[in-house]
C-alpha cells in the first residue's frame, strides 16, 4: 500500500481523549485509524491502523500510554513518549466496545463476546474473565478498587478488582439504551434513553434519583464531569446539552455542528472543554461556558467530508446511485465494461450526511433519507438529478427507504426511522400514515413483491410484517438481539433475516415458521438479499460476502472490501455492493467474484499495524 499524508480520518471519528502534559488529542475511527491532533500546531499524525473499525480511546492518567478498541476483537497499547504500538492484547472474541486504566500495569476491557477482560499492559497476558453479563457489554468504569460495567442485559454490575467477584447486580432497568456514565465518587449513574429521558440514579439502591425529559430523539452519549458532576447529553435532535447535577436544569447548550458524531463526546481534562469528532473525520473542540465551537482539527476547508458510502440503489440498468457520510448523492454507471462517475450532487440546503436511498422506475425519481430526519426528493431527468421536495418526517435518522412497484400503489414509500416509526408517503411525497409497528429504531425494511404488505427488523429483536395499511400482520421469533438486515424472497413465501447474535434465520412470511436458523460466525450484518428462495447474500462489517446455500447451509465466502460493507443490491443479472471504504463493486452472483469497481476514495493510507 503506497503510503500518503495523513491530515484528518479517512472515517467518523468514534472516540477522542486530551494527552496530559501536552495540547494533543488522541482520536479513533471507523476509517481503522488511531492518531494524535495538535490543538496548539493543528499537527495531525497517524499513529497506526487496526483491521476493523475502533471504537473506543482513552488515556493512563500519567499520560505515558493509550489504548485503542477495535471490532477487530483486538486492543492495541499505544506508547504515547514514542507513538510506538507497544503491546496487542488478544482475547476478545467479538468487538471491544470500551476500555479504562487501573494505571500504566492494569487496564480492563468490555466487549460484545458478554466478557470483561483484565489484563497485564506490560507483557499482554490476561489476568482475569469476569463473565456473568448475558448481552453485550458496551461501558467499563474503574473506581477505589471496583469496576462498574453495563450491558445491553440492561444491568449495571459491580466487580471487585482483586478477586474478580461480583459484587452487586442493579436492573435490568427499563431502558433501551447504550449510552451510560457513571460517578462513583458521587455515587450515581446516569441513563440516556431512546427515548430521549435521561435518568439518574443512586448507585447504592439503584432508586432515581430524577428523570429528565431532555431531547426529544434517542440519546447517543451521556457523561458527567469529575469535576462539578454536570451532566451533558447529546442526542439524535442535534441538541447537546449541560444539566445541573443539583437541579437537574439546563445549564448550557452547546452550538451544532452538523456533521458531529454524538457518541464521540468526551471531556477535556480540567472539563473547562468538550472535545468530540465528526462524520468528516475532524475534531471538534467547545467551551463549556460561551457554548461555542471554537476549534475544528484536522478540517483544511477544501476537502469536505468523507465518501464513506451507506447505500446503494441500482436503477435496473448500468446506472447506480449512492449515499455516504459527506453528504453528497452521487450517480455512476457500473457495468462488466463500464466503471464512471455521471455526477455528484448535494441538497440544496446543503450538504447532510445521508444514510438511506431508493430509486422509483415508476416516476424516474431518487429518494434519500438524511440524519437530520428529511427526505430528499430528486427528479431524475435526462440522467441528471435535480431536486424536487425536502420533506421533514421528525422521526429521527433514516435508516432505510423502499419503494412499491405493485398496482395501485406504485411509487408509494416507506421509511424506517430511528424513532421506531414506520412513514408510509404517496408517490409525491405526501404523508399517508405513521405506523408504530416498532418501540425503538427500525434498521431495515423490504416490501412484499406480490402484496401491500412488508416486514422490518428493529434494534430490540423484533421482526415483524404489516400490511399497507399500517395493520400489524405477525412477528416473528428467533432472533435474542438487535436484527440489521431483512429481505423477502422474490416469490414472496420466506423472510430471510440477520442479527448480532451472528444468525441467519429464514420464517415462512405467511405461517411465520422458522425454517432455516443458521449461524454465520463472527459476521455483523450490514444487508442481505434474496438470490432466491434457496440462496441468500449478507453482506458484513468485516468487508466480507456471503453467499448461503439454504437447502445444505453451505456458504462461499469473500472479502472484497478493507473496511464494512454498507449494502447490497440486485443490478441486471449481477450484485453490486456500497463500502465504507469509498468504493463500490460489481460481483457475480455465483461465485461472489468482483467483476469490476468505481473508486473515489483511499481511506487507508497504510496497512495495518497487526493483522
Amino acid at each position: 500500500m503506497t503510503k500518503t499524508v495523513f491530515y484528518r480520518h479517512k472515517g467518523p471519528v468514534s472516540s477522542v481523549a486530551q494527552i496530559p502534559g501536552s495540547n494533543e488529542i488522541i482520536s479513533a475511527a471507523y476509517d481503522n485509524a488511531v492518531a494524535l491532533f495538535d490543538a496548539e500546531t493543528r499537527d495531525v499524525t497517524l499513529l497506526g491502523y487496526h483491521a476493523h473499525p475502533v471504537n473506543k480511546v482513552c488515556v493512563s492518567q500519567s499520560g505515558n500510554y493509550a489504548v485503542s478498541a477495535s471490532s477487530d476483537c483486538n486492543l492495541y497499547l499505544w506508547n504515547l513518549k514514542n507513538n510506538q504500538l507497544e503491546q496487542v492484547l488478544k482475547g476478545h472474541s467479538s468487538d471491544v466496545e470500551d476500555f479504562v486504566f487501573i494505571n500504566d500495569e492494569l487496564g480492563a476491557s468490555a466487549s460484545r463476546d458478554w466478557r470483561i477482560i483484565i489484563w497485564n499492559l506490560k507483557t499482554g497476558a490476561i489476568v482475569r474473565i469476569l463473565s456473568g453479563h448475558e448481552g453485550d457489554v458496551t461501558s467499563i468504569y474503574y473506581f477505589d478498587g471496583k469496576l462498574y460495567s453495563y450491558s445491553l442485559d440492561r444491568t449495571l454490575r459491580i466487580w471487585a478488582l482483586n478477586s474478580g467477584r461480583q459484587l452487586k447486580t442493579t436492573g435490568p432497568f427499563n431502558t433501551d439504551t447504550t449510552s451510560f456514565a457513571i460517578n462513583a465518587e458521587r455515587n450515581r449513574f446516569v441513563l440516556g434513553s431512546d427515548s430521549g429521558l435521561i435518568e439518574v440514579f443512586n448507585i447504592n439502591t439503584g432508586r432515581i434519583i430524577s428523570s429528565i425529559r431532555g431531547h426529544q430523539f434517542a440519546i447517543k452519549k451521556v457523561m458527567i464531569s469529575p469535576e462539578n458532576g454536570d451532566i451533558l447529553s447529546a442526542a439524535y435532535d442535534q441538541k447537546i446539552q449541560l444539566w445541573n447535577p443539583a437541579t437537574f436544569k439546563i445549564k448550557q447548550t452547546l452550538e451544532v455542528h452538523d456533521s458531529l458524531w454524538e457518541r464521540s463526546l468526551n471531556w477535556s481534562l480540567d472539563n473547562s472543554q468538550v472535545i468530540g469528532g465528526t462524520f468528516d473525520g475532524t475534531v471538534l473542540i467547545w467551551d463549556i461556558h460561551s457554548g461555542k465551537c471554537i476549534q475544528e482539527l484536522g478540517s483544511d476547508g477544501k476537502n469536505c467530508g468523507n465518501a464513506c458510502f451507506n447505500d446503494i440503489a441500482s436503477q435496473g440498468n448500468e446506472q447506480i446511485t449512492l449515499v455516504s457520510d459527506d453528504g453528497y448523492v452521487r450517480v455512476g454507471i457500473l457495468s462488466e465494461k463500464n466503471a464512471r462517475w455521471q455526477q455528484c450532487v448535494e441538497p440544496e440546503s446543503g450538504r447532510v450526511l445521508m444514510n438511506a436511498v431508493a430509486f422509483c422506475p415508476e416516476n424516474k425519481h431518487v429518494i434519500t433519507g438524511a440524519h437530520n430526519h428529511n427526505l430528499y426528493l430528486f427528479n431524475n431527468h435526462r440522467q441528471q438529478l435535480k431536486q424536487k421536495l425536502h420533506i421533514e418526517l421528525n422521526e429521527g435518522p433514516i435508516n432505510c427507504i423502499r419503494i412499491s412497484t405493485l398496482n395501485e400503489h406504485e411509487g408509494e414509500m416507506f421509511i424506517a426511522c430511528y424513532s421506531g416509526i414506520l412513514a408510509h408517503l404517496s408517490a409525491k411525497g405526501q404523508l399517508l400514515n405513521k405506523i408504530p409497528v416498532h418501540e425503538c429504531t427500525i434498521r431495515a425494511l423490504a416490501l412484499h413483491p406480490l402484496h401491500p404488505a412488508g416486514v422490518s427488523c428493529c434494534f430490540n429483536g423484533t421482526l415483524a410484517s404489516w400490511h399497507y395499511n399500517g395493520k400489524l400482520i405477525r412477528e416473528y421469533i428467533g432472533h435474542n438481539t438487535t436484527v440489521d438486515a431483512v429481505d423477502i424472497d422474490p416469490s414472496g413465501r420466506f423472510i430471510a433475516s440477520m442479527g448480532r447474535d451472528y444468525m441467519l434465520k429464514v420464517h415462512g412470511f405467511t405461517d411465520g415458521i422458522l425454517y432455516h436458523s443458521i449461524h454465520l460466525g463472527q459476521c455483523t450484518p450490514t444487508s442481505l438479499c434474496f438470490v432466491n428462495p434457496h440462496l441468500v447474500i449478507v453482506s458484513s462489517h468485516q468487508g466480507e460476502l456471503i453467499r448461503v446455500c439454504l437447502d445444505d447451509a453451505t456458504t462461499i465466502r469473500q472479502a472484497i472490501a478493507q473496511n464494512g460493507i454498507s449494502a447490497i443490491a440486485r443490478h441486471g443479472e449481477h450484485y453490486v455492493a456500497s463500502s465504507y471504504d469509498g468504493n463500490v463493486y460489481l460481483v457475480d452472483q455465483n461465485q461472489l467474484t468482483v467483476l469490476n469497481s468505481l473508486h473515489l476514495m483511499t481511506q487507508q493510507t497504510e496497512a495495518p499495524s497487526f493483522v
